[in-house]
């Protein structure tokens, strides 16, 4: 590998480390802000994205113990965040659902940030914003895989 490929990668690296930890004091902030715990505002945000789950499918994708996820679904639940629901196709399960008020709620505190991506966004051609993409994809595969070895 040249050494010009090999410092690339570390500014790569080094770019993404001092990502994740801005996203996680964002995070915070955001978490702060709504009265929950860090995990509690990312469970929610799988919710969000991924619509409603079944609290072991919640628990595969957060990566906790199916007893911790059951206690923070009922501190969901006594906040107003989430509601258990019947699941609609077997009657033995229930599926965890975010309530749309909650979401709405929250919505604005992310308003200029999405607002700040979207500019920079400008600053891009297609291509790079594709390489981009590809490179946050393979970035979220990886974080979350390495997630799920820290807990095995």
């Amino acid at each position: 590998m040249s050494s010009e490929r090999a410092e690339l990668i570390e500014r790569v690296l080094g770019g993404s480390r001092a990502l994740s930890t801005e996203t996680v004091m964002f995070h915070t902030a955001i978490a702060e802000q709504r009265g929950l715990s860090v995990v509690e505002s990312k469970v929610t945000d799988y919710l969000a994205r991924f619509g409603p789950q079944t609290p072991k499918a919640l628990s595969r994708l957060a990566g906790l113990a199916p007893a911790s996820i059951t206690a923070l679904i009922d501190r969901l639940e006594s906040k107003g965040i989430v509601a258990r629901k019947p699941h609609p196709e077997d009657r033995r399960k229930v599926l965890i659902e975010i309530d749309g008020a909650a979401m709405a709620s929250v919505a604005p505190l992310w308003d200029h940030l999405v607002k700040s991506v979207r500019e920079a966004c400008e600053n891009y051609t297609d291509g790079e914003l594709e390489t981009v993409i590809r490179f946050l994809a393979d970035a979220t595969a990886i974080t979350h895989d390495s997630t799920g070895r820290l807990g095995r």
